[in-house]
């Protein structure tokens, strides 16, 4: 999922803000003993969503996979005062994990866990959302999208992650590969729906930045 070659890349992400140690802690404790460590948004992507939700400075952020919590809290350093953070996993064995982090940031008391799955828990979320964040399983990205578009307040942001899919957006497509046809899909989606302009930005795997017009 890196696009560019190794020593311009490092030469980028030494050049950017570096991540907090907290970060750094749970990203140790991540690899250290849930499977699948790849899937952490990671350092350099990390401080691209907390620098997006600076400058939106969000009151209400929704995020659709929460997995160890790495991007929530990139996500959360950018709420305003009294801001809330809804963030969605279906995986329950996470829960303490992602709370033990929660609890030893700043942000703890504004973040709100919901276990289950995203496309029965957001229809019952009664609020609009500034910032939405959908970094969940591929196949559902344009349910996603069409259960919080209505969800979004005007000029709002929604942030897709893992829109270039390892480059196999560009490939020849396979018939059985289920999550590239969704998000190829989902990116066509983007493109031209007419509620939303769209800019993809070739960062990590792809991340897809959306503003509700």
């Amino acid at each position: 999922m890196y696009f560019l070659p190794e020593d311009l890349d490092n030469y980028v992400v030494a050049h950017s803000e570096q991540e907090p140690e907290l970060l750094q802690q749970l990203t140790r404790e991540t690899y250290q003993k849930i499977l699948q460590p790849i899937m952490l948004s990671g350092p350099y992507q990390g401080r691209v969503l907390s620098m997006i939700s600076k400058l939106i400075r969000p009151k209400s952020i929704l995020e659709l996979g929460t997995f160890t919590g790495y991007s929530t809290l990139c996500l959360a350093e950018g709420l305003a005062p009294n801001g809330e953070l809804h963030t969605i996993d279906i995986n329950e064995e996470l829960v303490d994990f992602q709370r033990k982090y929660f609890d030893k940031s700043d942000y703890g008391e504004q973040i709100i866990q919901h276990t289950g799955s995203a496309l029965d828990i957001i229809p019952k979320l009664d609020q609009t959302f500034d910032l939405v964040f959908i970094d969940a399983d591929k196949p559902n990205y344009s349910n996603y999208f069409h259960l919080i578009i209505d969800k979004l307040k005007k000029g709002g942001i929604i942030l897709s992650d893992n829109v270039l899919w390892h480059g196999k957006v560009v490939e020849p497509l396979n018939d059985k590969d289920k999550s590239t046809k969704a998000v190829l899909e989902y990116n066509t989606l983007l493109k031209n729906d007419k509620r939303i302009e769209t800019v993809l930005l070739p960062i990590r795997d792809g991340l897809t930045i959306s503003r509700k017009k």
